[in-house]
């Protein structure tokens, strides 16, 4: 099997923040400057978060390379290039390896619920046309459709499915997915709530919603997972939880991109059928800032 590459630690799951309608590349690239600066570990461009249902294809590919460009390989890029459609993925998937991207996170094809064959042909046909590494992304909450760690063990004899962002929230697939491929296998966590169990059960990192707004904390608290301080993860993960919670108190990235407007780093705008969030949920995710310090 062909080296993959070991992803660790916290990686932001990055807004895509729009103007007048527009994506801003003004505050896109100042928000990768920042979270390069606060000590995160890699970043994850249009993804669910980044808003990329209502992206254009075009949208999409920019905001990519900028985030390339941006980064200057200080920190890994695992580029958003995930579809329904396999000849769509592919073409996202291919035109991330041209732009530079480290490796690709693609997601479960949603919504036409495809069988346990027809994923591992999907990922399979992406694994085939490019050369860096695939981050399956597993939610089965937004796709309908839950990668079996049987099949997710036959993806990863493929030579380029280097691991998983698993947003199950299960603590027993961590430690299945570890029995059945190893611990080289790259198990990062989707779902920020859960990371501390995640990672107690040998995860490697997070892709995280919350490293958006906090992303020196979250870097801490990876830090500390990786090197068995669990202690210190535990008082980080108290800090964090009220956010946590509070940044899905709606749909995201709604309450994250709010967040972020109370740090000045981005407008709260979002794309239709997206909306900005209610007065009861700003007041919500303003307390969990102030709980973890990020505001007085």
């Amino acid at each position: 099997m062909a080296a993959k590459t070991n992803f660790r630690g916290s990686f932001t799951a990055l807004v895509t923040p729009f103007k007048n309608g527009s994506v801003d590349e003004r505050a896109f690239r100042g928000l990768v400057e920042w979270q390069i600066s606060e000590g995160t570990n890699g970043l994850v461009p249009v993804g669910t978060t980044g808003e990329s249902p209502t992206l254009s294809h075009a949208e999409h590919k920019q905001v990519v390379e900028w985030c390339i460009d941006q980064a200057k390989k200080r920190v890994p890029v695992v580029a958003g290039a995930g579809s329904n459609s396999t000849r769509e993925a592919v073409e996202l998937a291919k035109h991330a390896e041209e732009a530079g991207a480290d490796a690709v996170l693609v997601v479960t094809p949603y919504y036409n619920k495809p069988t346990q064959e027809g994923m591992y042909q999907h990922f399979k046909a992406i694994n085939d046309a490019i050369g860096i590494p695939i981050i399956v992304y597993n939610i089965p909450v937004r796709s309908v459709v839950d990668l079996s760690v049987d099949t997710m063990t036959r993806l990863y004899e493929l030579k380029n499915i280097a691991g998983v962002k698993d947003a199950t929230a299960s603590m027993v697939r961590v430690s299945q997915q570890r029995a059945a491929m190893g611990e080289g296998f790259n198990q990062l966590s989707g779902e920020d709530a859960t990371a501390l169990g995640f990672m107690a059960h040998g995860g490697h990192g997070c892709i995280s919603v919350t490293s958006n707004v906090a992303p020196r904390l979250c870097a801490e608290f990876q830090s500390a997972c990786l090197r068995g301080d669990f202690a210190t993860a535990l008082k980080l993960q108290d800090k964090l939880m009220p956010l946590h919670q509070n940044l899905f108190v709606e749909t995201s990235p709604a309450p994250a991109k709010y967040a972020l407007s109370l740090l000045g780093k981005a407008s709260d705008a979002l794309r239709l059928p997206m909306v900005p969030i209610g007065d009861k949920s700003k007041a919500a995710v303003r307390d969990a800032m102030v709980h973890a310090g990020l505001i007085n």
